[in-house]
């Protein structure tokens, strides 16, 4: 059974990966999100900033054995999207975010449902 400030950072990892999906959703398309410079695009950077927060949260914490459920790539790989956004915003790789959004998202939602359902038994 994990504390419940890690399991909080675990929902709150899943909503933003949830609020992701629905802006992608709301637009249609990944690329299309990502070319709204209005709405789109800073949503999402700002969700996966968000997440990498509670990514580091979770290791500051020494969750580690939630963290260990994760590959390392893709935590590592978030924290340094996170860094990469807050700092050069307007130079962000749009097709590494769109790959990001379209193939380490999924993985990262499959493992934090797995790790709260089995917290909920």
């Amino acid at each position: 059974m994990y504390n419940e400030e890690d399991v909080i950072s675990l929902k709150l990892i899943l909503e933003k990966i949830e609020m992701i999906e629905e802006i992608v959703n709301d637009f249609g398309f990944i690329t299309i999100a990502l070319q709204d410079k209005k709405m789109g695009r800073p949503s999402l950077l700002m969700h996966l900033i968000s997440m990498a927060e509670q990514f580091n949260r979770l290791k500051n914490n020494n969750a580690f054995e939630i963290l260990s459920k994760f590959e390392k790539e893709d935590l590592k790989g978030s924290y340094d999207i996170r860094n990469f956004i807050a700092h050069d915003y307007e130079g962000t790789n749009l097709v590494i975010i769109e790959m990001i959004i379209r193939t380490k998202l999924p993985k990262l939602k499959n493992t934090v449902v797995s790790i709260l359902k089995k917290e909920e038994k």
